[in-house]
């Protein structure tokens, strides 16, 4: 039996919990809102997040750090921007245990993927990168899901496999930390986009140009930023993308939807993508790439131009070759 701690008690970090308990592990959930807290204990169920959804009692949940002890391994489902907070707030140095990152998202300010922010603020810590194509009710339902997990480190990588690999999650071993993060980052701004798409009746034809269109983006920054394209053609790059473009489920493709429908900018919960599309405009302009669709997202979610201009200006740039940008 593996001690498993997870810090976020949110959709995707309850439904690893019940991923992992229902293999028999030992799980201790983390989280801030003591009212869902509390209703994982009493009546296994978080129905804020994961409604109609009934947990494994043999999870542990708690708002009290200090009842992540000895622990095997401590998966961060702490949103992207509240990581660098949240590794400075808790002495999270002190479980002595390895770090994977599981939220999808670039650090607004600096342009930091996780891992380096956790390098930044904990020294000489193992750290690996959990990312791919998996809803939480999906997962807390016990249904087939696939993901990347990243390691640097074979011998760490080899371990957590084994470790959170269950008979309903498969995960498939990457040493491309940073290939991984940044498709699981990126592939949301294009999930904006394709939610716009859909959101302002544009048909299907014209989301599977954005899904291919996007792709071609977002392998050619993750590239220039040292990932592999190997990677990126993977589950955690075009697979992800995929997923978070075709579905309800996916917060950053109902966003999207919503946005073209209401013109709301203001999400009801956490969208990772809309930080994401900020920072990304910085990257490619640092790393000299060009990307029209990222650019006119981060356009319409800044406030800069509308939804109609952003779509007329996609489609009236130069006509070129598919395979120049």
């Amino acid at each position: 039996m593996n001690k498993i701690g997870i810090m976020g008690s949110g959709a995707f970090g309850t439904g690893l919990a019940a991923t992992f308990a229902k293999a028999t592990n030992d799980v201790t959930l983390w989280g801030r809102n003591s009212e869902c807290i509390k209703e994982i204990n009493s009546k296994n169920t978080n129905s804020r997040y994961l409604p109609g959804i009934e947990l494994p009692k043999n999870i542990f949940a708690t708002s009290n750090f200090n009842d992540l002890k000895n622990l095997d391994v401590l998966l961060m489902v702490t949103p992207a921007q509240y990581l660098r907070e949240t590794l400075k707030n808790f002495d999270i140095k002190s479980l002595n245990c390895p770090l994977v990152v599981c939220s999808k998202g670039i650090e607004k300010n600096t342009g930091k993927l996780q891992s380096e922010i956790i390098k930044d603020v904990i020294e000489n810590t193992q750290c690996a990168a959990l990312s791919g194509p998996g809803f939480a009710v999906e997962l807390a339902k016990g249904m087939p899901t696939a993901l990347t997990l990243a390691a640097e480190d074979k011998k760490l990588g080899v371990s957590l496999q084994s470790m959170i690999s269950t008979e309903s999650l498969r995960v498939y071993l990457s040493n491309d930390l940073h290939g991984v993060q940044l498709g699981g980052a990126l592939k949301n701004v294009f999930a904006i986009a394709s939610g716009i798409v859909v959101g302002s009746n544009l048909g299907e034809s014209a989301r599977a140009a954005i899904i291919t269109r996007g792709f071609t983006e977002l392998s050619r920054l993750a590239y220039s930023m040292g990932g592999s394209l190997d990677t990126l053609n993977g589950l955690s790059g075009f697979g992800d993308l995929t997923l978070s473009c075709t579905s309800q489920l996916s917060r950053n493709f109902s966003y999207g939807q919503q946005l073209a429908q209401s013109g709301n900018l203001k999400p009801g919960q956490t969208v990772e993508g809309i930080d994401t599309a900020l920072i990304t405009l910085k990257l490619a302009e640092k790393h000299k790439i060009e990307m029209p669709i990222a650019s006119q997202v981060a356009l319409v979610l800044s406030g800069k131009t509308t939804v109609d201009i952003a779509l007329s200006e996609l489609m009236r740039r130069p006509l070129k070759d598919e395979n120049i940008s």
